[in-house]
Parts: structure tokens; C-alpha cells; sequence
């Protein structure tokens, strides 16, 4: 994998928070925390794209049905009730 060499600008404060971070042994270098902010941002990206397609599939899915949370309670109890001992 091939690397571009960036150049960012942050303030005072962030800086002293990135630096807080790699004197706490959890990275060894400005760029290593920047790659890890990044790869976050992608995996919490592509968990939110995830969420709407599931939810715009919920949507497409027909009419509600009603719900008896009652119902539901008793069918899950009796459902597990022989697994719980």
C-alpha cells in the first residue's frame, strides 16, 4: 500500500492532546494516531451506511403489522424456558 505525505494544521490544543496520547504509550507518533482517527472514522462510516440501507429496507418491507408486546413477552418465556434452569 502506497503512502502520500500529508501536511495538517491543528491548534494548540489539539496538539497537546495528540501528544498526551502518544506519551501514553498508546501511540508512537503523530501520524500512527492521526491512521488511527481515520480507520475509526471509516469503520463508524461504514456502520452508519449499514444502519440506513437496513433501515430504508425496513421501510420498503410493506405495511406495519401490529405488535403485542404482551404476546410477544409469552411466546419468548415459554420459548427459553427450558433453557433457563
Amino acid at each position: 500500500m502506497g503512502t502520500v505525505r500529508k501536511t495538517i494544521t491543528v491548534t494548540d490544543q489539539q496538539d497537546k492532546w495528540i501528544k498526551a496520547q502518544i506519551e501514553g504509550g498508546d501511540f508512537t507518533n503523530d501520524s500512527e494516531y492521526i491512521r488511527d482517527l481515520i480507520r475509526r472514522d471509516q469503520a463508524r462510516s461504514s456502520e452508519i451506511d449499514s444502519i440506513r440501507a437496513d433501515l430504508i429496507k425496513g421501510e420498503q418491507s410493506g405495511e406495519p403489522q401490529p405488535f403485542d408486546g404482551g404476546r410477544f413477552k409469552e411466546e419468548m418465556a415459554a420459548k427459553h424456558a427450558s433453557k433457563v434452569r
